[in-house]
């Protein structure tokens, strides 16, 4: 499976990682454990009275789920129905049971405060209420009884078994669907492969960043062969400038020398990207997953870009809710602008038609 692997995963300096290895196979065996309870009934699960779909990953670090929720949040409440999100906030700095990040019309709080990717989903869906916390069912019931939300999205929600759900859909990234090949700690899997069967689907997300799209079919296959695979990629749809209104047409940033700036699970995939749409990425700014942006970076970035001389400085639109709380990301060569990405289906789209929005 080394060509499914990250770079991590086949670094020479992956001995340095192997007096890990005993407590990941104890963290498999209690994560196996785990799931069996809950399959036998021996801890129990929480059912709502609406329909609940989940969408997660099985690797730490970013696989697209976010664009995947908001997609699925749209087309259903484009079809009529009451959406609402849940998510846990990762991050966040309000330590709050239950907090609102937006009642469907009104967003509140800040992203620091409920967390940056379901601050995004709120800012992309309006019309859908979306709240975060630790006791996912209790933050469900508080969407239905508030709003009346007749289908759920759990955001992050693979292992999250307490809660019952009538769809489960695995999202995997093409760049590195099993991240190094070992689980916690020793790698970037939150369980053994085995777990692929609980999924009503698996969802391939960046399909274009990889050239072993049926090597990953082949694996999911032999882990869970009834397991339907839908294929998708993320591609440019908006140049917006982060703190304003203004924008543009993703051809607008081809052929421009770029300083690519990112706080993301998978920073390569956002070069990439750029890559993809005609940028010349002179430099990248790369930041912890879910960093929290100070002045001081903010002017870092800024006086880089005037140093190199770029024509526009380009982030994700999960950075850029956060970098809109400074006031001075806007003005000349310092502005900085997002890349706003909305899935694309290349497999699938009809089961997931059928399965997802029309059940």
């Amino acid at each position: 499976m080394e060509y499914l692997l990250s770079i991590e995963g086949r670094s020479p300096w992956g001995w340095a990682l192997a007096p890990l290895i005993p407590l990941a196979s104890l963290y498999g065996l209690a994560m196996r454990a785990r799931s069996a309870l809950y399959a036998q009934g021996l801890l129990p699960q929480h059912a709502l009275p609406c329909r609940v779909i989940s969408i997660g990953n099985l690797t730490v670090g970013g696989t697209g789920k976010t664009p995947v929720v908001i997609a699925l949040a749209t087309a259903l409440r484009d079809r009529g129905r009451r959406v609402g999100v849940v998510s846990r906030g990762y991050k966040r700095r309000n330590a709050d049971s239950l907090v609102e990040v937006s009642d469907g019309q009104v967003l509140r709080g800040r992203p620091r405060e409920t967390g940056d990717e379901p601050f995004l989903i709120a800012q992309r869906c309006p019309g859908v209420p979306v709240a975060v916390g630790a006791d996912r069912p209790r933050v469900g019931r508080h969407l239905i009884d508030r709003y009346g939300v007749d289908t759920l999205i759990l955001d992050d929600g693979y292992q999250h078994l307490a809660l019952q759900r009538d769809v489960n859909i695995l999202v995997l990234d093409a760049g590195a669907p099993f991240g190094n090949g070992y689980l916690l700690p020793r790698g970037r899997l939150r369980e053994p492969l085995a777990s692929i069967a609980r999924a009503s689907a698996v969802l391939v997300t960046r399909a274009s960043q990889t050239g072993y799209l049926d090597e990953i079919k082949s694996v999911v296959h032999a882990e869970a062969p009834a397991v339907p695979i839908w294929v998708t990629d993320f591609a440019p749809s908006a140049v917006i400038r982060v703190g304003g209104s203004a924008t543009m047409e993703p051809s607008a940033m081809k052929g421009e020398r770029v300083l690519a700036l990112s706080g993301i699970g998978h920073p390569d995939s956002f070069r990439r990207l750029l890559v993809a749409a005609g940028s010349i990425v002179v430099d990248h700014c790369v930041f912890p997953d879910h960093h929290a942006y100070s002045q001081e970076d903010v002017q870092r970035v800024q006086r880089a870009a005037e140093r190199l001389g770029v024509d526009r400085i380009v982030t994700t639109e999960k950075d850029a809710v956060k970098l809109a709380e400074f006031e001075d990301v806007q003005g000349g060569n310092g502005t900085i602008w997002a890349v706003r990405i909305d899935l694309t289906w290349l497999e699938g789209f009809e089961e997931w038609t059928r399965v997802v929005l029309q059940s």
